[in-house]
């Protein structure tokens, strides 16, 4: 009998063992994700996301591209001094702890089994300038919790792969940042003030040209007097 139990306790333990754990998106949790992201270059990883926030598609296989998205969202969450602070710190500042945090956001994206998140572009622009754009954590974590909290996805891209993408100057990629950020937190991409510039430009322009015109005619009008009266004589 005792030997009967000890089979069973013995038994019950296995099962326990090999239940699946499940995400915050209802997904098991993968061992070879963890070791796909281990084996990631960064530099790699950057580049294909630079190519995603330049185009706002994706063309690698979507199991590697999250694999990719969530590598560099542990490294940019890491950057951040609350990543170094106590857990009583981390709560006072963030609400939660730190590894709560980057745990929540990671299962979000991981949520996503049939493609990436419609917003797919912002997240990659996010994540290759975080700290310029949001200096602070908490910024950052609401910003990435608002792209994540999506239903639609894309699908692969079956145009070509861009191999070439251009090199953004470092200035110009923070200083526009944010004016982007500010528009999409508006849920309006607002252009007023950039059309406002150019049609002031243009009409500069228009003005120009009116100018030289009348002063064209200026010049050349009494050249052509003395010309007809050349002829009569």
């Amino acid at each position: 009998m005792e030997a009967s139990s000890v089979t069973e306790n013995s038994s019950t333990g296995n099962d326990h063992e090999q239940e699946p754990v499940l995400n915050h998106g209802g997904t098991e949790s993968n061992p070879e994700t963890n070791r796909e992201e281990e084996e990631l270059d960064g530099e790699q990883v950057r580049r294909v996301l630079q190519v995603s926030a330049a185009t706002g598609k994706f063309w690698h296989n979507w199991d590697k591209l999250k694999s990719m998205l969530s590598f560099q969202l542990k490294v940019v969450l890491s950057e951040y001094p609350e990543a170094k602070m106590t857990v009583e710190q981390q709560n006072a500042s963030l609400g939660e702890t730190y590894l709560e945090l980057v745990t929540r956001l990671n299962e979000e994206l991981h949520s996503f089994i049939e493609g990436p998140p419609f917003t797919l572009q912002r997240l990659c622009e996010i994540l290759l300038d975080a700290r310029s754009i949001y200096p602070k954590l908490l910024k950052l974590a609401l910003a990435l919790e608002k792209n994540l909290l999506v239903t639609s996805t894309l699908t692969v891209c079956t145009e070509p792969y861009p191999e070439m993408m251009p090199n953004l100057e470092p200035e110009k990629a923070t200083e526009e940042a944010p004016l982007q950020s500010n528009s999409v937190q508006n849920g309006v991409e607002s252009m007023v003030g950039d059309r406002d510039e150019i049609m002031t430009e243009v009409e500069a322009d228009i003005e120009e040209m009116t100018i030289d015109v009348d002063a064209f005619q200026e010049m050349v009008g009494p050249s052509e007097a003395n010309s007809t009266a050349a002829e009569n004589s």
